[in-house]
């Protein structure tokens, strides 16, 4: 139970990798990219 015991949280975290005793935290809900507005109408002159 030290950086050498893969399937502890302070193994994982010493061969940086993860599993069920070390989760990675889970992205937060992305915003989804407002529509582009239209290109503003240029009046002909």
């Amino acid at each position: 139970m030290g950086k050498g015991d893969i399937k502890s949280k302070k193994g994982k975290i010493a061969n940086g990798t993860y599993g069920n005793s070390r989760r990675k935290k889970k992205q937060a809900a992305t915003v989804a990219a407002a529509p582009a507005k239209p290109a503003a109408k240029v009046g002909k002159k």
